[in-house]
């Protein structure tokens, strides 16, 4: 069993960056999968960033819509995940929430946070 616990949101400006965490209470090294899905209001879930086929050595992979300005990185040793977020727009603004599990895609998916909150204001 994993719990994931997301933090670092908030109200922001547009153009500043913001770092989200993801801390999970059991280790992720065995997944193949962990990143960021996020939510905006009225709209359907989106996959963000997400390091795959193997959490110790995977690779990366982004929506076309955060390329450039979202870095997905890991530190296995604290079993955290973060998200960088640079250059924020008013259209980043979703609840973020962290997953895991044995694919990227979202029946695959068995571990999800509770969710952390970004607003970017124009």
């Amino acid at each position: 069993q994993l719990t994931l616990v997301e933090s670092g949101g908030g109200l922001v400006q547009a153009g500043v960056s913001l770092r989200l965490s993801c801390t999970a209470a059991g280790s992720f090294v065995r997944l193949n999968a962990i990143g960021w899905f996020r939510q905006a209001p009225g709209k359907q879930r989106e996959s963000v960033a997400a390091i795959t086929d193997g959490i110790s050595g995977g690779s990366t992979n982004y929506a076309d819509s955060v390329k450039g300005r979202f870095t997905i990185s890991r530190d296995n040793a604290k079993n955290t995940v973060y998200l960088q977020m640079n250059s924020l727009k008013p259209e980043d603004t979703a609840v973020y929430y962290c997953a895991a599990g044995r694919a990227w895609r979202s029946n695959d998916i068995d571990y999800w946070g509770k969710g952390t909150l970004v607003t970017v204001s124009s």
